[in-house]
């Protein structure tokens, strides 16, 4: 495992007047990109030939690595060229779509913003529910197999997969039913069917809360809310219930955008608790806690009770809804200010004031 006194070893071999701020060129990148080059930062992608175009077509990138596969960020050869640009990362969902935590905190020995230790809290479902409850948040239950499934259940798989896979099942019998059915469809591998995370489906709407939290300012600031645009299910309602019976749909949850939300105010009370009761946990479990941003995946029922089935302890692809202006931001920062810039300026703030080895690991 790289250590933190490893990478702060690391940083103090930086040239930080000119620090480069990289990401993988996915995800959430022109978010990350265009913070960055806001609060003058140099940029570097590591991106693949075939995505080249959306980063040429948005000019905020400086240097560009190419690779034919994203785990090749772990080839010395790439980790050198991003230590020569003095790169500090800036990890995102593709990051655990592709790698392992195991790879990212044993083999990548490249600053990254935020707490890498962390990962481990977040690449596992058990690990994630511990965290939350201990830091006081409902949480729906957990089936620990087929069998014990009592009423709706959604079927997940683990990591970033953006909703790919996932289904909902009733009975013991409609799960095996539809794990056949989606793995015929091509859309679960053998390999990910065995290891589908069952949980309660809460019935509610699903708000997705965004987090900042600077260790600079020693503060939780709360920063907007997203909500998904997820194929087929948000299609569904377009056809009618008896042809839906009669073809058989079986609605899947891939996700190919995201919906801004402002929230009733009544709500801010318990979601802004919520942000700071996970950070405070976090620092329990894993010292300094969260370093940036990070997210809680919610579903608020009709009388309002707000359930946390998932956190994601870094940049989210909800907080692009915000780029130019995230609203809860602009009542704290006024205009221009988003999740890719306040990473930016974080680690501005950190440089300025020489704790630059605090938010990164």
């Amino acid at each position: 495992m790289i250590t933190r006194e490893e990478i702060n070893q690391l940083i103090d071999r930086y040239n930080v007047k000119k620090l480069t701020v990289g990401t993988i060129g996915s995800h959430s990148a022109l978010n990350i990109f265009k913070g960055a080059k806001e609060e003058g930062f140099r940029t570097v992608c590591i991106c693949k030939e075939k995505d080249l175009l959306v980063y040429k077509k948005f000019p905020l990138v400086d240097e560009f690595i190419i690779v034919s596969d994203f785990t090749e960020i772990l080839n010395e050869k790439v980790q050198e060229s991003l230590r020569r640009l003095n790169t500090v990362i800036v990890p995102h969902g593709s990051f655990t779509a592709y790698l392992s935590t195991e790879q990212l905190t044993d083999s990548f020995y490249v600053p990254m913003f935020g707490n890498r230790q962390l990962l481990h809290w977040e690449a596992s479902r058990e690990k994630q529910e511990e965290w939350l409850r201990k830091a006081g948040l409902k949480l729906p239950r957990t089936f620990a197999n087929p069998e014990e499934i009592s009423g709706l259940a959604i079927a997940k798989l683990p990591g970033a997969k953006g909703g790919r896979g996932y289904f909902l099942a009733n009975s013991a019998e409609s799960f095996k039913r539809k794990v056949k059915e989606m793995m015929h469809r091509g859309l679960l591998s053998k390999e990910d069917a065995e290891k589908i995370h069952l949980q309660e489906y809460v019935l509610g709407v699903n708000v997705y809360p965004h987090y900042f939290s600077s260790i600079i300012d020693d503060d939780v600031e709360f920063f907007g809310v997203d909500k998904r645009y997820e194929s087929t299910v948000d299609a569904i309602g377009r056809v009618p219930a008896n042809e839906q019976i009669e073809v058989g749909i079986t609605p899947t949850y891939t996700i190919v955008g995201n919906i801004p939300l402002t929230l009733r105010e009544s709500l801010l009370p318990e979601l802004l608790k919520m942000g700071d009761n996970v950070q405070k946990t976090a620092k329990e479990l894993a010292p300094p806690g969260i370093i940036g941003p990070f997210c809680l995946e919610t579903v608020i029922t009709d009388s309002l009770e707000i359930y946390t089935f998932e956190i994601s302890a870094r940049i989210v692809a909800g907080t692009n809804v915000g780029i130019g202006t995230a609203p809860y931001a602009y009542l704290k920062y006024g205009e221009n200010m988003y999740t890719g810039r306040r990473i930016a300026l974080e680690i501005k703030k950190a440089l300025k004031n020489g704790r630059i080895r605090e938010v990164v690991a």
